[in-house]
C-alpha cells in the first residue's frame, strides 16, 4: 500500500462507454460530426479524461469558456482542435498568441484585436441570432472581412422547449451564413441536435447531453447516465424511536431505526433540496435520507442492509433528469456542482 496516497471517502464513477455511446447517438441525430464542449472541467467530470475518450472514439472538435480553462487541459491528442468561446479579451493576448487554442470571436473590439495580434491566423466567429449573450449582430458581419473563419457559428436561446424563436434562429443563422465565407457552420447544442438535422450544419457542440442529461424529449431512454456519486459510511448507528437526527430535528424515528452516515454533504454539491427527497442504492436496495444534509454528511435509513457498516460504500441516486425534477436543480447544476473532494475515477 502506497502510503503517500490521501483516502478519500468520496468517488464519481465514471462511465466511459456510456459517455462514448451518446456522442455517438448525438452525432447520428444531428447529422453532422459532433464536436464536444468540455468547459468547467468537462462539465464536472474532468475535461481531460472525456477529451482522450472521447478522442480516441473519433471527436475532434472540444469548446472551453476561457484561455486558462484551455491551459490546464493541456495538449490535445493529435488530429483535434480546441476553441475557446469567451474569444480574445484585453488580458487574453498573450495566451491567445502561443496558439493553443482557436478563439471564437464574439464582438467588434475581439474581431479587431485578433486581426491586429494574429492577421490572417484562423478563427471561429460567434453571430447573436436572438439569445443576446455573446456574439456579433448580424448588421456587424461586415466587420469579419479579411478574417480566416474556420467554423461560424451562433447559440439556440430556447431548444429544449418548442418555441417559435427555433426556427427564427435557424432562418437567422442560414442568412448570416450564405453572406460569409467560412469553412464550417455550426448551430447546434444538445438540444438543437433533437431538433433534427436541418439544425446540424456541419457540426455540432453538444455539452449536456454527452455526460447523461436529457435536453428534451427525443432523447429519453437514448441518453444513458455517466456520473454516479459514492459515498462511504462513516458510522452505523441506531435512532431511537422518538429521538430526531440532522439539524433541525426535521426527521423523527417512529421506531427504532438503523441509520447510516455518509461522507458527503452540500460542500461537495449534494445540496440541501435533496433532504427528503435523495437515496442511497445498495444493489437493489433503495436506503432513503433521513433528516437534513449537512455540509459534510447525510443519513440514510439502512434498515433494509443489515450487513453495511463503516467503511463501506453506497452509490447515491444520481439520474440526472430524475434528480432534476425531485430538487427543481437544473441537470447543468447537478454536474458541475460536484465538488474537488471526489476522486474521479473512470470505469
Amino acid at each position: 500500500m502506497n502510503s503517500n496516497v490521501t483516502h478519500r471517502a468520496l468517488r464519481l464513477r465514471l462511465d466511459s462507454e456510456a459517455l462514448v455511446a451518446n456522442w455517438r447517438w448525438l452525432q447520428r441525430m444531428g447529422g453532422a460530426p459532433a464536436g464536444a464542449a468540455v468547459k468547467a472541467d468537462g462539465y464536472g467530470l474532468g475535461a481531460r479524461g472525456v477529451v482522450e475518450r472521447l478522442a480516441a472514439a473519433g471527436c475532434r472538435d472540444f469548446f472551453v469558456s476561457s484561455w486558462a480553462e484551455a491551459k490546464t487541459l493541456g495538449p490535445l491528442p493529435a488530429g483535434t482542435r480546441l476553441a475557446v468561446l469567451h474569444g480574445v479579451g484585453p488580458a487574453d493576448e498573450a495566451a491567445a498568441a502561443r496558439g493553443i487554442a482557436v478563439p471564437v470571436l464574439n464582438s467588434a473590439e475581439q474581431v479587431a484585436r485578433w486581426k491586429r495580434i494574429a492577421p490572417g491566423e484562423p478563427c471561429d466567429v460567434m453571430v447573436d441570432t436572438g439569445m443576446n449573450r455573446l456574439g456579433l449582430r448580424p448588421d456587424e458581419i461586415g466587420l469579419l472581412d479579411g478574417l480566416t473563419i474556420d467554423t461560424l457559428m451562433s447559440h439556440l436561446a430556447s431548444a429544449d422547449e418548442d418555441s417559435a424563436l427555433n426556427r427564427v434562429q435557424l432562418d437567422r443563422f442560414r442568412a448570416v451564413a450564405a453572406a460569409v465565407p467560412a469553412a464550417r457552420r455550426s448551430l447546434a447544442n444538445s438540444a438543437g441536435i433533437c431538433l433534427g438535422p436541418d439544425y446540424g450544419f456541419d457540426l455540432t457542440r453538444p455539452g449536456l447531453a454527452l455526460y447523461g442529461g436529457t435536453p428534451r424529449a427525443e432523447a429519453e431512454s437514448r441518453i444513458a447516465q455517466v456520473a454516479f456519486p459514492e459515498a462511504e459510511v462513516v458510522q452505523r448507528r441506531i435512532v431511537k424511536a422518538g429521538e430526531a437526527i440532522g439539524y433541525g430535528a426535521t426527521w423523527t424515528a417512529s421506531a427504532d431505526t438503523e441509520a447510516a452516515i455518509l461522507n458527503i454533504g452540500y460542500a461537495d454539491g449534494y445540496l440541501r433540496c435533496f433532504t427528503g427527497k435523495g437515496a442511497a442504492r445498495v444493489g437493489e436496495a433503495r436506503l432513503p435520507l433521513i433528516g437534513r444534509v449537512s455540509m459534510d454528511l447525510v443519513a440514510i435509513d439502512c434498515s433494509a442492509m443489515p450487513g453495511l457498516r463503516e467503511g463501506d460504500w453506497v452509490g447515491l441516486e444520481y439520474d440526472l433528469p430524475a434528480a432534476s425534477s425531485a430538487t427543481g436543480l437544473s441537470q447543468y447544476e447537478l454536474l458541475t456542482g460536484l465538488g474537488d473532494r471526489f476522486e474521479r475515477r473512470w470505469t
